[in-house]
């Protein structure tokens, strides 16, 4: 979210249009039309740094790194979720109120509109789900014993 929120210049700076300048519809552009206007690349979509593959190009984003980090944060979480004490009763709570202020987000404000944050969205789910189920396999595997 601080991300987000850092981009001074509202949505367009931050998520930017690049299908747009992909079609090469901006302002300046040789092929742009008449009515134009300017393209920011935004944040989530600035390039840190570009690979040559043998399939080609990739590029890695802002985006993407945010995603890589949630990603590696999600295992440790899910790692830790294996555990049946009181505090983890505490930790799933705050995991479904995580899923459920970024669900809102997503939903309602406009700057949180993108596919970067609908998939962290989803991780928190992922998340959500995965905690309640190891945290429950785990339960009744202490209950046998």
């Amino acid at each position: 979210m601080g991300v987000a929120f850092t981009s001074s210049n509202g949505v367009d700076s931050f998520v930017g249009t690049l299908d747009k300048f992909q079609a090469g519809q901006c302002e300046g552009m040789a092929n742009a039309p008449a009515d134009a206007a300017p393209c920011y690349v935004g944040v989530l979509n600035s390039k840190l740094f570009s690979m040559d593959l043998p399939s080609g190009s990739w590029n890695l984003t802002t985006g993407d790194l945010i995603l890589i980090f949630a990603l590696v944060m999600l295992f440790m979480e899910m790692i830790k979720s294996a555990g049946s004490g009181t505090s983890s009763l505490i930790n799933h709570g705050l995991s479904m109120l995580t899923f459920l202020i970024s669900m809102v987000l997503f939903l309602m404000v406009p700057l949180f509109a993108t596919t970067t944050f609908f998939l962290l969205t989803m991780m928190s789910l992922v998340n959500v789900l995965g905690g309640f189920t190891i945290t429950a396999i785990a339960a009744r595997r202490d209950m046998r014993v």
